[in-house]
């Protein structure tokens, strides 16, 4: 019942948020662009930003406050520090003077105002905060420096001057691992699937990329199930272990997936002899037994397109918003911002690049996207070939729902990132 409740008040906040952030907009992304649209270029010029003018990135300072590790070699943290690095490298940026991090921050908000002031004192230009439990710190420190720029990872809270949010499509990329999987699985002749998830139906980041997976599982395989386990936090190194060992032993999953921050979930799928797709960042060599693939961020897209940006307000940090062209950033597959690893040749399903590359090409194009009344189902030629073929249908929850009527288009983006509360047909949370 609680996370019932839980579920609603942030499907409530989620549509002030987007009132209040998108100006209107039907997305959010955590608060995101209009619906279907790519995110606005970095900047467009100095005359659209009034008289600021530019500042030399030599002469930027980026800040940035992580949950985790910033040595961390896989996983969340690891993927969003390698993000911010390679975006400020290729801006031939010195990140070793123009870079300054706060790491081990935890989700509270009074040492997430003390990080920031650590930051802003050490005369940073631009702060990134990567956590969804940031956001409040973040709204009320943009208010108290509007000299300072500040970008939020996820969320609903941003203003129309030095306060953004970006997040992505991440459910284009696990509706492709889940194909990996699900192929996976019919090699295995084993129908079941393990996710070891941060959270459930409480927050549609989750649910939507659990839906995203199971939904490429069952387009290769309709009789798979996928066992939902939560750990009720975003990370948790020794439960993301234990769980997928659960999920294994008790419910006979041959594939494992994940939304923690880790890669313990794909380590316990190795020390069992069983497969994986990880998340964030590549898992292959944390697991190379295990790991067909990962959905993975391309973080530097949007942290290049940020730090640009950054400089095109030429020190006037209340024009981040307008250069930026919008309050929230939201990209997917097409743009580059999400994606899948590269198949681990030596266990990765045979033809599973055929697949993926037919899928792909439908989502780059806009063709078609995944939580549409669209279903996709494949036929392979003897040669490899693969066709997709697109049927009209219900999309339905686990509960027989009717979300998307057959032919209808796909679920808005304000419900992918704000009010998804609900899972596919195929899900099975397992309580516990």
């Amino acid at each position: 019942m609680k996370k019932r409740i839980l579920a609603l008040l942030l499907s409530c906040a989620m549509v002030v948020g987007l009132a209040a952030c998108g100006g209107g907009s039907s997305d959010n992304g955590g608060g995101a662009a209009d619906n279907g649209s790519a995110p606005a270029p970095a900047a467009e010029d100095a005359e659209s930003a009034g008289e600021a003018g530019s500042t030399d990135l030599a002469d930027l300072t980026v800040g940035a406050i992580y949950i985790n590790g910033k040595n961390d070699t896989a996983g969340y943290t690891y993927q969003h520090s390698n993000g911010i690095i390679t975006a400020m490298r290729n801006l031939g940026m010195d990140v070793d003077s123009q870079l300054y991090v706060v790491d081990y921050v935890e989700e509270d908000y009074d040492a997430v105002c003390q990080a920031i002031d650590t930051l802003v004192g050490e005369g940073c230009d631009i702060i990134f905060g990567i956590s969804f439990g940031y956001l409040d710190a973040f709204n009320d420190k943009a208010a108290e420096y509007p000299d300072v720029i500040f970008s939020h990872g996820t969320g609903y809270l941003c203003n129309d001057t030095n306060f953004n949010n970006y997040f992505g499509r991440a459910y284009q990329a696990r509706y492709l691992a889940g194909i990996v999987a699900g192929l996976k699985s019919l090699e295995e002749g084993n129908n079941n699937i393990g996710y070891v998830a941060a959270f459930g139906t409480e927050y549609a980041e989750t649910a939507s990329g659990i839906n995203g997976f199971a939904m490429g599982v069952r387009a290769v395989n309709p009789d798979a199930t996928i066992y939902v386990k939560e750990l009720g936090a975003w990370g948790d190194e020794p439960n993301e272990y234990a769980f997928a060992e659960e999920l294994i032993n008790s419910y006979n999953c041959c594939v494992i997936s994940q939304h923690c921050d880790s890669a313990q979930a794909m380590i316990a799928a190795a020390d069992a002899g069983v497969y994986g797709c990880g998340y964030n960042s590549d898992m292959t060599e944390d697991a190379p037994t295990a790991v067909l693939t990962s959905a993975v961020w391309h973080w530097d897209v949007y942290y290049q397109t940020a730090i640009e940006a950054a400089a095109a307000c030429g020190g006037d940090a209340s024009q981040f918003v307008t250069q930026m062209g919008g309050p929230a950033y939201y990209a997917g597959l097409a743009e580059g911002f999400v994606g899948y690893a590269p198949l681990n040749e030596a266990i990765a399903p045979a033809n599973a690049q055929a697949y993926l590359d037919a899928v792909s090409d439908l989502i780059i194009s806009g063709e078609w996207d995944v939580f549409s009344g669209t279903a996709l189902s494949f036929e392979e030629a003897e040669d490899g070939t693969v066709t997709v073929v697109q049927t009209p249908a219900d999309l339905v929850d686990n509960e027989g729902n009717v979300i998307v009527e057959a032919g209808g288009p796909s679920v808005e983006d304000s419900v992918i990132t704000g009010t998804m509360d609900w899972f596919v047909e195929g899900v099975q949370d397992v309580a516990g």
